[in-house]
């Protein structure tokens, strides 16, 4: 697999649809990650505007609840807590005594356990919503293929929230 300078696996340009899907979701995971390198725990827990309280730090706990709940609540089926628990139900909240290392861990985790469960499993298998995701959507059930798409979509809107906070932060732009 080829990577771009910076290290992040370039999709491949000629690929069946699930490697295609599969790939530019690990490019926009890896771009998360890299937005958060290199900085210190102060500057990770820095919002974008005084209006906002959303940080890099921040948006990757909140991706790894992204993680767990479409892949193993809504895919899998299983009964599993808030990765950060019912006082940050979104993820964004920070805590005093979590920085990235023990964020970046539990991402890793969740997107790993991800990666497991769906490994054998068709582009057309179904997972199960919520009543209340349910009603967003519009059916009961979504594909892999549906929630694939979701996340890739998930990950760009967010990774442009990071693209903001990391130039804010510093004046990095771009990757």
């Amino acid at each position: 697999m080829q990577t771009t300078p910076d290290g992040r696996p370039i999709p491949p340009p000629h690929a069946g649809e699930r490697e295609n899907l599969e790939s530019w979701l690990d490019f926009h995971r890896a771009t998360l990650e890299l937005k958060c390198a290199g900085l210190d725990d102060r500057q990770l827990r820095l919002a974008s505007v005084t209006s906002s309280s959303m940080t890099l730090l921040g948006l990757v706990q909140h991706l790894a609840e992204v993680e767990r709940n479409w892949f193993q609540r809504v895919f899998a089926g299983e009964d599993v807590p808030l990765v950060y628990g019912e006082d940050s139900s979104d993820g964004f909240a920070l805590s005093p005594d979590r920085g990235i290392d023990a964020a970046l861990d539990l991402w890793r985790a969740e997107v790993a356990r991800g990666k497991e469960l769906i490994a054998d499993a068709s582009l057309e298998d179904s997972g199960a919503l919520s009543e209340r995701e349910a009603g967003h959507v519009g059916d009961q059930g979504v594909s892999l293929r549906w929630i694939l798409v979701h996340l890739i979509e998930e990950y760009a809107r967010h990774n442009g929230h990071a693209d903001l906070i990391r130039e804010g932060i510093d004046g990095a732009t771009g990757a």
